[in-house]
């Protein structure tokens, strides 16, 4: 937790809002997307979807894939503290939404569902999109499974799997076919070596617009190192950094440009 204190007080310093961005994309992104505060019918059912959950008390066995986790002492967790401490916050929610909604991805990959919090706004951001989401731990995915189809998100095909067999599938695939994401959310493992391997394995899949957001960039030094790392890669171009939120661009005609932003 003091790690993350002082990084946020780094970030609030460095930190600027749309009046100190130059580049149009990223202008044209934080003001009619990042910025946008007009109401969207859409909240209304992403507020359904989290009070459904808080109100659920039942309980199930969790295995976590991940670097574990700093709320929870037992694997043993019921689905509305679940909901409460582990999932993605409405306003970020809300964000995810515009954003998918902004850029309109049709192809759009989720690397950790959990109980779908944030996969009900990819799916809601744009209802024509192809949504993939994977998840290590099936009885969370069961109970996402259920939260989905209670809601009506159709557009969602959600894969109970290790993160990397999937991603070695894709590359087998590749060989013989290509496969692109529009849009991916890396939220599934915060080690730098299963990030690190889940951004070397995916690039692949990259085109000229895609986006990619990483949770939690400054979740501890090792996230924070993988962070700079995916910064001065030669195929990207433009990252934010929103502090929560780290993302990325392959935009060819676009300078190399990073910022930091207050979102």
């Amino acid at each position: 937790m003091l790690f993350q204190i002082k990084s946020y007080i780094k970030f609030l310093w460095h930190s600027k809002n749309e009046h100190a961005v130059h580049s149009p994309f990223v202008f044209n992104l934080l003001t009619k997307c990042f910025y946008d505060k007009k109401p969207k019918p859409e909240y209304l059912i992403l507020k359904k979807y989290r009070k459904s959950l808080l109100e659920n008390k039942n309980f199930i066995e969790v295995t976590d894939f991940g670097a574990g986790s700093r709320v929870f002492k037992s694997n043993r967790r019921q689905i509305s503290k679940i909901a409460k401490t582990a999932g993605i916050l409405p306003k970020r929610a809300e964000l995810l939404f515009r954003v998918t909604n902004y850029f309109k991805p049709e192809n759009i990959l989720e690397i950790g569902t959990s109980l779908g919090l944030a996969t009900s706004a990819l799916a809601l951001g744009n209802p024509k999109a192809k949504v993939i989401t994977l998840e290590g731990c099936s009885e969370t995915a069961n109970q996402c499974q259920l939260q989905l189809q209670k809601f009506n998100f159709n557009n969602v095909n959600s894969i109970v799997t290790e993160f990397e067999k999937y991603f070695q599938d894709i590359k087998l695939r590749l060989k013989t076919e290509t496969e692109s994401y529009n849009l991916i959310y890396f939220d599934g493992n915060h080690s730098k070596k299963a990030t690190l391997a889940y951004f070397e394995f995916l690039l692949p899949t990259i085109d000229n617009d895609s986006v990619w957001i990483f949770d939690d960039i400054h979740w501890s030094l090792e996230m924070e190192e993988v962070w700079e790392i995916i910064q001065n890669h030669s195929k990207v171009t433009v990252t934010i950094d929103t502090f929560q939120w780290g993302f990325v661009f392959f935009r060819r005609e676009q300078k190399k440009e990073h910022f930091v932003i207050r979102a």
